[in-house]
């Protein structure tokens, strides 16, 4: 079986440029410097999963022509990673009116849900505002497990954001580490072995960075994962494409959204 895995979103929580059209250190000529939230794909030829819904989610969707929708997986609460999440209203009229499932951990689908309480439960006028998503919350027992969604088979594992717990995913040999400040033993067991390791680079050269993890971090990592090839995400205004190929080490990249992945499991 084919799994193809596209990075709609590349950026941090401003996004680049951000409001504005502010660049920071970015050039505005490189193409792959114009970065959307953190978003990904996860397809199969029966199944699509995508990771968090931020601002740019409707955006993203068209943009890479994604027009059927079966999960969501949230790494966490932040608004960055779950404020676009009404555009999935649109799937549910579409598609049968069967309710998107939405798989989490269980303190965020909960206040997910306290945000946007009329998607899960359904507006006053139900008729008109039926309610569209469902909740699957994980686990204790589901982490560092392998798990199945339809055809697809995934292993959720926690992670450090400083100032909550996120979740991160390995699909086959790809992981996915948006957002964190730092990785514990069961999480790096999870990751290692990974051929492509996405994880966020935002701290940038600043280890005192309180919730993203800097480069240096992600070098000593990768010395026990030792993925093949790294691609550093949740890039920021700081963070120049041409600057990050010239200044990361063999193995490491920078992202870009669009950025896609073949065969991965």
């Amino acid at each position: 079986m084919s799994v193809k895995v596209t990075m709609l979103g590349c950026g941090n929580s401003s996004g680049v440029p951000a409001v504005g059209n502010y660049w920071g250190d970015c050039d505005p000529k490189e193409p792959k410097n114009q970065r959307t939230r953190c978003c990904l794909a996860v397809q199969s030829d029966a199944t699509t999963i995508i990771i968090d819904t931020g601002a740019d989610f409707r955006h993203q969707m068209n943009t890479f022509d994604i027009n059927n929708l079966d999960a969501v997986f949230y790494t966490h609460q932040h608004s960055d990673h779950c404020h676009g999440i009404d555009d999935l209203r649109p799937f549910y009229f579409r598609h049968d009116r069967t309710q998107l499932k939405c798989y989490g951990k269980k303190s965020v689908l909960e206040e997910i849900e306290g945000r946007f309480h009329y998607l899960f439960s359904g507006g006053s006028h139900k008729d008109l505002y039926p309610p569209v998503l469902e909740a699957h919350p994980f686990d204790e027992k589901d982490y560092c497990t392998p798990q199945s969604f339809a055809d697809i088979t995934y292993t959720p594992f926690k992670m450090d954001h400083g100032t909550c717990t996120s979740i991160g995913y390995r699909f086959g040999d790809l992981s996915y580490c948006v957002d964190m400040k730092s990785l514990d033993d069961k999480a790096l067991d999870v990751i290692k072995g990974s051929k492509i390791w996405i994880v966020d680079g935002a701290g940038y050269h600043d280890a005192e960075n309180a919730v993203h993890a800097d480069l240096q971090a992600l070098y000593e990592y990768n010395k026990y994962i030792k993925a093949e090839r790294v691609y550093v995400t949740s890039l920021s205004t700081m963070m120049d494409y041409d600057t990050l190929i010239n200044e990361l080490p063999d193995g490491f990249y920078p992202a870009y959204d669009g950025l896609q992945f073949v065969d991965i499991l």
